[in-house]
């Protein structure tokens, strides 16, 4: 059987394991405690769908209620500098008598009421991850109940190296989470993820909830605690649980980069417009932004910086206010340090083709020859890994390093 056969049976085997787990864990639940439906702590409108509905408790966004059963933090060996360890964070009251705040879904009247509140504690550590030489520190956006594509970046793209060859460091990996976003779910999921997290060590998790406008937490949370436990890793790559990432490409490219440049690539998006149709994910009222586009910006779906410049990152971030959308949000910080992201063919966060029917997309000769490819679920990038690493004859090799 080949390798990545015994990999994708592998995986699907731990993924049962886990839904056997999560079904024992119900079985302790009264049927109608199980059964019932809470509404999110931050809602997001479906697509094709205004929002509706009540307006939501705010006190519910970051927070879960005081009768919920907290997570209990694991700590890691190593020095444990992470200043944050409570967490007071109250509504910002002076908003909710304005009648343009009152005009705004529920949802950005969440996000605008608590935005103020920027760092909470750490739930899970392993500052570990950047002790001896470390030349690229691999980072992956998560979240709780998505165990198989952890699991499947493990045995591909997310395994770690001893040494990135011609005398560098090693490369690590490290998952970032927040906690479960439905109430029900919060505790049980917590005990998974802490023996996930026994399992592999590779796990930053904080105490908020996991949410697409939690997004931009999750970046500041990340560059604060690499200013704290990796100031000298000379690159970071950040990417989603969702994408193909070709190691070997990403180290060739590195192979002539300084770290102390301002080095940001990806797929940069120049002169985008906040969309302002409500049906969409990415819809932005003109209160919240009045220009009419953005700063240029890497697609969040995987992009590479210098460590150096990561940690500036973290200053200049400091310094504005949370915006909604992720990579938006990081183009504006780099905008503040005077820095352009820079476009590179071979990052594809939309796809190799934007055409969702090419065959392009499921061809593996282009995935040999790209860096990051959007978007695989977890048999696809097992099946895909296998191809790409098989003895596969391609009638002509891309040039895009």
């Amino acid at each position: 059987m080949s390798l990545w056969k015994r990999n994708f049976y592998r995986s699907m085997a731990l993924a049962l394991a886990v839904l056997v787990t999560v079904t024992v864990f119900q079985r302790t639940l009264p049927p109608d405690q199980f059964l019932q439906e809470t509404l999110p702590a931050t809602p997001e409108p479906l697509k094709g769908q205004k929002p509706s509905g009540p307006q939501v408790n705010f006190k519910n966004f970051w927070k879960s209620p005081s009768d919920m059963v907290a997570p209990s933090p694991v700590t890691s060996q190593g020095p444990q500098v992470w200043d944050v360890t409570t967490t007071n964070c109250s509504a910002n009251v002076n908003l909710t008598h304005l009648s343009w705040f009152q005009s705004l879904e529920p949802h950005f009247r969440q996000f605008l009421t608590y935005r103020h509140c920027r760092y909470f504690p750490m739930l899970l550590n392993h500052p570990e991850k950047c002790g001896g030489d470390v030349y690229l520190l691999v980072v992956v956006k998560s979240v709780i109940t998505q165990h198989d594509r952890r699991e499947a970046i493990r045995q591909t793209w997310g395994r770690e190296w001893e040494s990135a060859g011609r005398g560098r460091g090693a490369v690590r990996t490290l998952f970032l989470l927040g906690t479960a976003s439905k109430q029900e779910e919060r505790a049980h999921y917590q005990q998974l993820l802490a023996y996930e997290d026994r399992l592999y060590s590779d796990i930053l998790q904080w105490d908020f909830l996991d949410s697409f406008f939690n997004l931009t937490l999750k970046e500041i949370h990340f560059l604060k605690w690499l200013d704290i436990y990796c100031p000298n890793v000379p690159f970071v790559f950040k990417g989603d649980d969702d994408v193909f990432v070709n190691p070997t490409n990403l180290l060739e490219f590195l192979a002539d980069r300084q770290p102390q440049e301002n080095l940001f690539v990806g797929d940069v998006l120049q002169h985008a417009r906040p969309i302002r149709k409500k049906d969409n994910k990415y819809y932005i009222p003109i209160v919240l932004y009045a220009k009419p586009s953005y700063p240029p910006y890497a697609g969040g779906g995987g992009f590479l910086m210098a460590g150096g410049l990561a940690r500036r990152l973290h200053h200049a971030c400091d310094t504005l206010e949370i915006y909604p959308i992720d990579d938006v949000f990081l183009g504006m910080c780099l905008e503040v340090l005077g820095v352009q992201p820079t476009g590179h063919s071979g990052f594809k966060t939309f796809g190799i083709s934007r055409n969702r029917a090419s065959h392009m997309n499921k061809e593996p000769c282009f995935f040999r020859s790209m860096l990051v490819v959007h978007k695989l679920l977890p048999a696809e990038l097992l099946a895909m890994w296998g191809l790409v690493h098989s003895n596969l004859t391609c009638s002509r090799k891309l040039q895009v390093l």
